[in-house]
């Protein structure tokens, strides 16, 4: 199933609402109520028995992606959030602006917040200083924004992600995220995904980025979950799995119990990626999917 084949199925069954930009379209009823059971499916893991719940808001704190180096890294994806400060002189000219189609961003200046580019990083600044002995478990799901404006479906500019996090000592922390590497093809598995893993690399901006990249694979940083929802050769990553080493714990000023500075990894399963490998590799009408899947979403 190619990217247009998948966008017009989703669109005609009543799945995605079509709106003018791309990568931003609407959720119909059937599209979240899958979501919501997936997402539900993967809370079920005993594995997430004693985590800690949160859910953060799409716009975090501007500091975070400043003191991260994601806007070094990462620039072409990030967004920021302006609003007006101006008087009512300023309000009139830039009204006038737009009625006229003219650019009217000069009358605008930055907020406090931006959108959210990764479901974890909202949680650092909330656990700085000691962490309990065994280090923390925390999970979340959290709308995320990249600028990435594509008519390919499953590459969206706002997404859902379930997220976990995991913050202790350096070899806890990277089994942990080992474990979950397999939890993950488990579950995956158990809805009749063709999925596969490999080695990733986050998509580090310019001549420089390559270098990043390329340093991140020979670490085995990353791993990515694959399924070919629109292509075979290019299969579409639904879930990553990261380890930070000490970067937040450094950045954040988080501590292990015995006051070594914490590692910390992240897994983040896109639930709206994942829902759409569902359609598919299964078809548009979740009444004619196997039986198997159907009981474990719908149990």
């Amino acid at each position: 199933m190619d990217a247009q084949t998948l966008y017009e199925g989703l669109i005609g069954h009543g799945l995605i609402v079509p709106v003018r930009v791309a990568g931003a379209f609407g959720r119909g009823v059937v599209f979240e109520d899958v979501l919501e059971r997936v997402n539900a499916a993967l809370g079920k893991h005993p594995g997430l028995a004693t985590a800690e719940y949160f859910t953060f808001p799409p716009v975090i704190d501007r500091q975070i992606i400043e003191k991260t180096d994601y806007l070094e890294s990462f620039p072409q994806l990030a967004g920021t959030v302006s609003s007006f400060f101006g008087k009512e002189r300023q309000a009139k000219e830039l009204a006038a602006r737009v009625r006229a189609g003219q650019p009217w961003h000069e009358y605008l200046g930055m907020t406090e917040v931006s959108l959210n580019p990764a479901a974890c990083y909202p949680l650092y600044p909330t656990i700085t200083g000691a962490l309990p002995e065994g280090g923390r478990l925390v999970t979340m799901t959290n709308w995320v924004f990249r600028h990435e404006p594509s008519p390919e479906p499953t590459r969206m500019q706002a997404f859902r992600v379930r997220e976990l996090v995991r913050a202790g000592s350096a070899d806890a922390v990277a089994a942990w995220r080992d474990e979950w590497l397999e939890a993950g093809l488990s579950f995956l598995k158990e809805l009749e995904l063709p999925v596969s893993t490999d080695v990733a690399a986050d998509p580090f901006f310019g001549r420089a980025g390559k270098i990043l990249a390329d340093g991140q694979k020979a670490q085995k940083l990353k791993f990515e979950l694959l399924v070919p929802v629109i292509s075979v050769t290019q299969p579409t990553a639904v879930a990553s799995f990261n380890y930070h080493q000490d970067h937040f714990g450094t950045v954040f000023g988080i501590r292990q119990a015995d006051g070594a500075v914490a590692h910390s990894a992240c897994v983040g399963f896109g639930l709206e990626r994942i829902v759409m490998a569902l359609f598919a590799t299964h078809g548009f009408e979740v009444g004619a999917w196997p039986q198997h899947v159907r009981s474990k979403l719908w149990a």
